[in-house]
Order: structure tokens, then C-alpha cells, then sequence
């Protein structure tokens, strides 16, 4: 009897369990690519509320990405593989000594890898909550979801270490840059009349490349303003030909491919900012819009966010490194001085020196990334619509970097040379990234 009365106990017991047990279907919800997609463009969102220039965004997405995508190669049957013995400095990642779910730990790391190396920590609390809060809800096991955040957070910790040895602290009290005062050197512009942003940024730890100057471009033309014939003339003349023609379907790209993350409007004695996503940040949207578009899984997403980050941040290096060494002048600044005092160009001139433009290099070098993944395939780019700016298409990703480059022409702030030269630079420091950086298993 006392037997009988044990053996129902325990059935009812299962019973109740089974009945407010809810079954795990949290695995489908966080290996959606589209959710790394959305989780990247929360990142994204949170660079352009604090007005980060281009260069250190790139930092953020390149950390964050990275983390999530050695989280996800720790499990060998995804078919990727780590990126120690293949990025400078990077360490060994711990493995998972648990059962761990790692489309969430690779959320995890990236949130808080993202939010840490550059923000104060903390700023995509909200979004890790919400995250947390699926889980539960869709059943995963408390001892699984403590032991992902113990890994996601490992894993997150051992980048962000190493993230710090990378100059950046170092570089925030370095020595402003000083403006030199002759011909042909890049000197303050309209509006702002600015400093100029990140002049040390070729110090900061290239991840594949071998120097700041690996692909080191030619060097632009010699200043000449007096020789109708010379080249650097022409560039000039050219410049204003475009700017003064305001042929819509100029404006249109040069809109297009702006990317301002802190316009400076000026309207009477009224001075106010506007904000849209960096080229980075762009070119973070892209990766997404190609994932979704190429049916990548979730391991394949964020194989090619990782790649595509790695890529921008040594291609704002390389930029930046030749930016800082020709400190070339502006067509703004030559323009107004020897040719028209009240000429302005199309869209806003960033403050740093002209050559090469940094557009068409990091567009470049994440057009080859991208094509590496999922070839040279038409799309459609609709991430600008948030801002009032229409969709564009592409037959490829090449072309689309290419238009990215020579917009900054049409928008009056570059000379088309370092357009030109700045895509093919883009393009070596791709090429690098993508032949140096083997993600997939061998089988």
C-alpha cells in the first residue's frame, strides 16, 4: 500500500511537471540570421546616438562581430573555424565547458563586447534583458541559460582584453594635429571649422594587415593652382564644373552615399546637428540586406559581418595612415581662396585631410569581402530610407563601392583622383583580408 501510494505520488508529480514544463523552443528563435541582423543594427543604432566618427564605429562593429563569430566556431560542427594563428595578437578562445546555447552566448558576446570597448558598459542592457526574457519564456532550461551568459561573457571578456592592447586608450590623450599654414595642407572647413578627427588612428593595431602602410597608394598630385595644364588644376576645375552643373542624378548619389553621422546645418545665426549612419554603419546594413538576400544561416551571417568588419577597420587604417601623411588639401579650401570665395560643395566636408577619400577605400574593401560570400550579385539597398532617402540598386557589390567612392566627387569634398585611388587601395586591403583569413573548415 505505502509502495502504491509512493508510485502515484511520483506520477502526479510528473504529471504537474509536464504540465507547466514549457517545451525549449528557443533554439529557432535565436539562430534566426535575422535576429543577428537586428542585433547589429541595434549596435548600429547606439553609434549613431553618441556621434562617433567613422573610423572608431568601425572599432565596435569589428569587436562585436568578432566575439559573436568565435563564440559560434567554437562549435566544430558549424564548419568555421577560429581566428587565433590568423588575426595579430588574437588569443585563444575558451571552449564551452557546459551545454551552452550558442546562437544566444554569440548575442550575448556581441552585445556586451559592443557596448564595452568603446561606450561606457551597459548600453545594450535593455536589448540583453529582452534577449533573456525570450529565453525564459520560450522554455530554455535556467541551468542552459546561466551557463550561455557564463560563456557568452568568458568569451566577451578574453576580446575585450585584448581589444585594449590595441592603442586606442593610449591614442585619446595624444597630441592634437597642427595645421600647417601652406599651400596644398589641409586646413579647418565650413561650418565646424573642426579639428581634425583621429590624426594618430594609422597607431592603432592592424588585425591582418601587416602595417598601416601595406597598401600604401601613390602620392596625389603636387599642388599647382597657377598651371592651367597641370593636373592638380584640372582636379580642381573639375570639382567645380560638377558642383556648379547640380545634375540631380549627381546629387542624388552623393545624398545617397553621405553617411554624415553629425551634420552641422546652419540656417541665419540657428545651428543645429542632424545624424545618419557613418559609412561603416552603411556598409554594416549592406552586409545585412545581403545575408537576408543570399538566404545566409546564422553561422554564415555572421561569418560575413565579421569578415566585412575586419575589412573596414584595417581599411580606415590604411586610409588614415595616407590621409595623415599627404595632409592634402580640400576643394573647399582651394576653391574659396583661388577661385570663388562663396562656393560651397553639395554635402558637408568632413574634418580631415582629402587624400584618399575614405569612402571609396572602406567601400572597396567590404565590396570584396561580400563578394567573396556571395558573389557579385545585384541588390537593392534600402537602409537609408529611415533618414527620407530612397532605395538604390546595384548589379553588384563591386559597383555599389564604386558609385560609394566617386559620390564623394559629386558632393564637392573630394577630387576624383583620390576617388579613384582610394577604390583601388579599398580593393588590396580587401583582397587581403579575404585571401589571408580562412573562415571555413577545410573538409
Amino acid at each position: 500500500m505505502i509502495f502504491y501510494r509512493g508510485l502515484m505520488a511520483c506520477v502526479l508529480v510528473c504529471m504537474l511537471h509536464a504540465c507547466t514544463t514549457k517545451p525549449d523552443t528557443s533554439n529557432v528563435y535565436f539562430s534566426s540570421p535575422q535576429l543577428y541582423i537586428s542585433t547589429v543594427k541595434q549596435l548600429n543604432n547606439i553609434v549613431l546616438e553618441n556621434n562617433f566618427p567613422p573610423m572608431i564605429a568601425s572599432r565596435n562593429y569589428a569587436y562585436a562581430n568578432i566575439a559573436a563569430y568565435e563564440v559560434m566556431a567554437a562549435v566544430d560542427s558549424v564548419g568555421f573555424q577560429s581566428l587565433y594563428g590568423q588575426i595579430k595578437h588574437f588569443p585563444r578562445i575558451p571552449l564551452p565547458q557546459q551545454q551552452v546555447n550558442t546562437s544566444l552566448a554569440a548575442l550575448l558576446a556581441f552585445c556586451k563586447v559592443g557596448s564595452t570597448v568603446t561606450f561606457p558598459e551597459g548600453s545594450m542592457d535593455e536589448y540583453v534583458s529582452m534577449l533573456l526574457h525570450h529565453a525564459d519564456s520560450l522554455g530554455m532550461p535556467i541551468a542552459q541559460v546561466k551557463a550561455t551568459q557564463q560563456y557568452a561573457g568568458q568569451v566577451a571578456d578574453t576580446i575585450i582584453a585584448w581589444s585594449k592592447k590595441d592603442n586606442y586608450a593610449k591614442l585619446r590623450s595624444a597630441a592634437k594635429f597642427t595645421v600647417l599654414d601652406e599651400e596644398g595642407r589641409w586646413q579647418p572647413t565650413p561650418p565646424m571649422y573642426a579639428q581634425a578627427v583621429e590624426p594618430h588612428w594609422r597607431s592603432i593595431r592592424t588585425l591582418v594587415l601587416d602595417s598601416a602602410s601595406q597598401c600604401k597608394p601613390v602620392p596625389p598630385p603636387a599642388f599647382n593652382v597657377t598651371n592651367t595644364s597641370s593636373v592638380f588644376y584640372k582636379e580642381v576645375k573639375a570639382v567645380m564644373e560638377v558642383g556648379d552643373s547640380a545634375l540631380p542624378q549627381h546629387q542624388e548619389i552623393a545624398m545617397f552615399w553621405d553617411d554624415n553621422p553629425f551634420k552641422m546645418n546652419v540656417t541665419g545665426h540657428v545651428m543645429y546637428a542632424t545624424k545618419k549612419f557613418s559609412p561603416p554603419g552603411h556598409w554594416m546594413n549592406i552586409v545585412g540586406i545581403a545575408c537576408k538576400n543570399n538566404q545566409a544561416n546564422f553561422a554564415e551571417t555572421i561569418a560575413a559581418y565579421a569578415q566585412s568588419a575586419i575589412a573596414l577597420f584595417d581599411a580606415f587604417i590604411s586610409c588614415w595612415d595616407e590621409k595623415y601623411r599627404s595632409n592634402y588639401v580640400r576643394p573647399e579650401t582651394v576653391i574659396n581662396k583661388y577661385f570663388n570665395a562663396n562656393w560651397q560643395p553639395f554635402i558637408q566636408t568632413p574634418p580631415f585631410p582629402e587624400y584618399t577619400s575614405g569612402h571609396a577605400v572602406i567601400s572597396a574593401a567590404v565590396a570584396q569581402v561580400l563578394t567573396s560570400h556571395f558573389g557579385n550579385k545585384p541588390f537593392t539597398d534600402s537602409s537609408q530610407m529611415e533618414f527620407g532617402i530612397g532605395a538604390r540598386s546595384f548589379t553588384s557589390f563591386t559597383q555599389a563601392a564604386q558609385e560609394a567612392g566617386v559620390s564623394r566627387f559629386y558632393g564637392g569634398i573630394h577630387y576624383k583622383n583620390s576617388c579613384t585611388v582610394g577604390t583601388l587601395q579599398g580593393e588590396q586591403v580587401g583582397k587581403i583580408v579575404t585571401q589571408r583569413l580562412q573562415l571555413k573548415m577545410a573538409k
